[in-house]
C-alpha cells in the first residue's frame, strides 16, 4: 500500500462519499434541474448536491478550515488554517449531456504570511465514473490509485498528444486560440479536446497527454491538477514562461523539453 497523509484519505472518503448520488444523477441525467449562471455556463443540482456532501464531509474532519468553490464561493474560515479547493463536477456540460467525462476537485491550500494566494500541498482528481484517483503530495510525488505517476517521457512534438479546451459561447478569444492552435497543429501528432481541465492534468501527469494549453480557467479548475503535473515531474507556466497562471489565467502545461518548445510556439502565436 502507498503511503499517504491523512489528508488524503479525508478528501479521498468525501469524494466517495459523493460518488453513488452523482453515478444516479448521471443516469437520471435528462430528470435534473438545470439553470444557467452565464452564456453557455450551466449548474445542475447535481452540481450543488455533490458540493454540499464535499463541505460536510471535509467540514467534520477539519471544523476550521474555510473553503474556495465553484457553486458556494467563499467560506472564511480560521485565516491561520489552511482551505479547501473544491470544484463538485468538472465538466459538468459533458455531465449534462451524457458523457462519461467529468471528476470531482479538491486541493488544499496553505495559507500565505500576510496574505494573498497560498500554495497547494495537495491535491487529487476524482473521476467517479471509472473510481480513478488522481492525487499528489508536495514533495510526496502523483499517483493514480496506487501506481506513482510520471509525465511523458516524449521529446519530440511530431510524436506527442496535446489536450486544450476551445473557446465557447461568452467564454475566450477564439482569435487568440486559433492563432495558437496554427502554430501547434502542424507540429504534433494530434490535439484533444475532452472538456474536463482537471481530467486534462491528470492525464497529463500520467503520462496519456504529452502537454496541454488553455486560457479562462478558474482556480478551481486546476488547483489540485497542477499540483499533480508537477509532483509527476512536468511544468506549468503561463504562456509568457511565467508563473503568473492563475492570474493570466494563462495554463502550458508538458514535460520540460515539451514545455520549452511548446511555450516557443504559443509565445510566438499571441506576440504576432
Amino acid at each position: 500500500m502507498v503511503s499517504h497523509s491523512g489528508l488524503i484519505t479525508i478528501m479521498q472518503r468525501a469524494a466517495r462519499k459523493a460518488a453513488p448520488r452523482l453515478r444516479r444523477d448521471f443516469g437520471e441525467v435528462e430528470q435534473l434541474q438545470v439553470s444557467r449562471k452565464g452564456p453557455a455556463d450551466f449548474v445542475s443540482m447535481a452540481d450543488h448536491r455533490v458540493e454540499q456532501t464535499l463541505v460536510e464531509e471535509l467540514r467534520h474532519a477539519r471544523p476550521d478550515w474555510g473553503f474556495y468553490m465553484e457553486e458556494g464561493g467563499s467560506i472564511a474560515g480560521d485565516p491561520s488554517k489552511p482551505r479547501w479547493i473544491i470544484d463538485p463536477i468538472d465538466g459538468t456540460s459533458n455531465f449534462l449531456h451524457g458523457i462519461p467525462h467529468f471528476a470531482i476537485s479538491i486541493a488544499v491550500e496553505e495559507p500565505k504570511l500576510g496574505g494573498g494566494r497560498g500554495e497547494v500541498t495537495q491535491g487529487l482528481v476524482y473521476q467517479p465514473l471509472t473510481d480513478e484517483s488522481f492525487w499528489a503530495e508536495k514533495g510526496r510525488g502523483a499517483w493514480h490509485n496506487e501506481r506513482r505517476l510520471r509525465v511523458s517521457a516524449r521529446r519530440d512534438l511530431a510524436d506527442c498528444l496535446i489536450a486544450t479546451g476551445i473557446p465557447y459561447f461568452g467564454h475566450g478569444d477564439l482569435g487568440r486560440f486559433n492563432s495558437v492552435l496554427n502554430a501547434i497543429a502542424p507540429e504534433v501528432a494530434g490535439i484533444r479536446r475532452f472538456g474536463s481541465a482537471a481530467l486534462d492534468l491528470a492525464w497529463v501527469a500520467a503520462g496519456r497527454f504529452d502537454g496541454f494549453w488553455e486560457e479562462t480557467l478558474q482556480y478551481w479548475d486546476v488547483a489540485a491538477g497542477m499540483l499533480l503535473v508537477r509532483e509527476a515531474g512536468g511544468f506549468v507556466s503561463d504562456f509568457r514562461g511565467g508563473d503568473r497562471m492563475v492570474e493570466r489565467s494563462e495554463f502550458l502545461v508538458a514535460n520540460d523539453q515539451i514545455h520549452n518548445k511548446l511555450h516557443k510556439l504559443v509565445a510566438k502565436a499571441v506576440r504576432d
